[in-house]
């Protein structure tokens, strides 16, 4: 039976999944969720012990694409994506303390845990825009990894025009070349004289208004708005448990967070029958996430730039998902909550049960700069091991917060150390080797265009490429 998704805010048509994947953001301003998530018994989940990393992502995604993608098709989709991962295990786990662990996401093309859902995001589209016989434009922000990942996954898209934008001079040198050296008459970078959020601002308002594509062009968004991203997230929850014991043993996870799409996936995992028992949300110095679950005050507060760039976001928009759930799927509840926390102006407090209710299950912990590079060189001396500083947030995080030792505490490993100069060199290591296929990155030519944070100009940039 096809997957029916419905809106946040209540007031959106509902929608099969080609439709919200080629949506994103809901006609009302929400965000689309499943109307009914698959669950599964902890018997079922143990019959999937045995399956291969593909295999079990086939058995959690289709239930979420049932009726728009074909199962052979979504099987083919799968093999193609994660047969190009550096490691055969994809999510490899790595142990560095006892009960405790890394998940090593960082084995994909752009070294990043977006290559999981963006590789799989690019071929879901060629697949259905080849169906439909349609072309789209993708508009994306990055704060880092997002945009390599996206134009990594999506540069053999035959329908799909990509556009990244990247705060200039504020993401790393290995991050901006892993973008800006792609080729491809279908990619443009544009970076932003500006920060992230106002990068993300533009995208956002470009998809309220989209007139400036003349209505002959559809924009698709990449970010993890887009139910596509998480949906291939939630596979690594239930692989990394099975992994390690479960479902018979409970597990706790610690997600360094920035746009709250990848503990999202955690979450899912939980209400679809994986027993976690603690979801830890690890922040940097960009702590509204923090700030709201251990005081209760939602306050926007300017956006630091920090030596963990992917977490550098002021305003996590997938949060409202959660919201969405603790609210009781009330979109009218809802969409007064998010008026109250996008206008910014005042300090937004929730519904103190609600919040108790999240508790259950989330802790919270924002780490400094400093106690980041010191967790580095912690794990390392511990270990031999080098983490790259948001997966050292999420160690932190974990250390902090953890609630039963008696059960594996696992780190998501977010990105490779290789992409993060600044941080290996302030904790005093040499940087790692580059992966093999990324050996000649920094001399391979690159392509970008300066813009400033200025919607109009950005907008005509777009057109202009887009009907050339």
């Amino acid at each position: 039976m096809a997957m029916k998704y419905i809106s946040t805010r209540g007031k959106a048509p509902e929608l099969t999944f080609e439709d919200v994947l080629l949506t994103g953001l809901a006609s009302d301003g929400g965000l689309y969720v499943p109307k009914e998530v698959p669950q599964y018994s902890k018997e079922e989940i143990e019959s999937w012990r045995d399956l291969s990393y593909t295999e079990l992502a086939h058995k959690i995604i289709y239930p979420f694409v049932e009726g728009s993608v074909d199962g052979d098709a979504l099987k083919t989709m799968l093999e193609e994506v994660y047969s190009g991962f550096g490691h055969k295990a994809v999510a490899p786990v790595q142990q560095i303390d006892h009960n405790e662990y890394v998940l090593e996401l960082f084995h994909g093309p752009t070294l990043a845990f977006k290559d999981f859902a963006l590789q799989m995001l690019g071929r879901l589209l060629d697949y259905i825009l080849e169906r439909r016989h349609e072309k789209v434009v993708i508009m994306g922000a990055t704060s880092g990894d997002t945009g390599s990942a996206a134009i990594e996954g999506t540069k053999a898209c035959r329908n799909v025009d990509i556009f990244i934008l990247h705060p200039n001079g504020k993401v790393s040198d290995v991050q901006r070349r892993q973008m800006t050296t792609v080729k491809g008459d279908n990619i443009f970078n544009i970076a932003i004289e500006g920060n992230f959020d106002q990068a993300q601002d533009m995208i956002k308002a470009s998809f309220g208004d989209q007139t400036f594509l003349r209505g002959e062009r559809k924009l698709v968004a990449v970010n993890s708005i887009n139910w596509a991203r998480i949906m291939s997230q939630i596979v690594y929850y239930f692989y990394s448990a099975l992994n390690l014991g479960g479902p018979v043993r409970p597990m706790a996870y610690s997600v360094p967070t920035g746009n709250f799409g990848d503990i999202f996936a955690g979450y899912m995992a939980k209400k679809m029958g994986l027993p976690i028992e603690q979801l830890i949300i690890a922040t940097n110095s960009n702590d509204v996430l923090h700030r709201l679950m251990s005081k209760n005050q939602y306050e926007v507060h300017p956006l630091q730039h920090t030596i963990t760039p992917s977490m550098d976001i002021a305003v996590s928009s997938n949060f409202e998902r959660l919201l969405f759930d603790l609210y009781d799927r009330d979109g009218d509840q809802l969409s007064e909550l998010m008026a109250k926390m996008n206008a910014k102006e005042d300090v937004v407090s929730l519904d103190e049960a609600k919040l108790a209710k999240a508790r259950e299950l989330f802790d919270s912990c924002a780490v400094d700069e400093d106690t980041t590079v010191k967790t580095m060189q912690e794990v390392f001396d511990e270990t031999g091991y080098l983490l790259d500083p948001h997966t050292a947030i999420g160690v932190k995080a974990a250390r902090e917060c953890r609630r039963n030792t008696r059960i594996p505490m696992i780190t998501l490993g977010t990105a490779h150390p290789v992409k993060f100069e600044e941080a290996v060199q302030r904790a005093g290591y040499k940087m790692p080797e580059l992966p093999h296929h990324l050996t000649d990155l920094m001399e391979r030519e690159e392509r970008l265009t300066v813009l400033p944070a200025d919607l109009e100009k950005v907008q005509a940039f777009v057109a202009e490429n887009t009907f050339k």
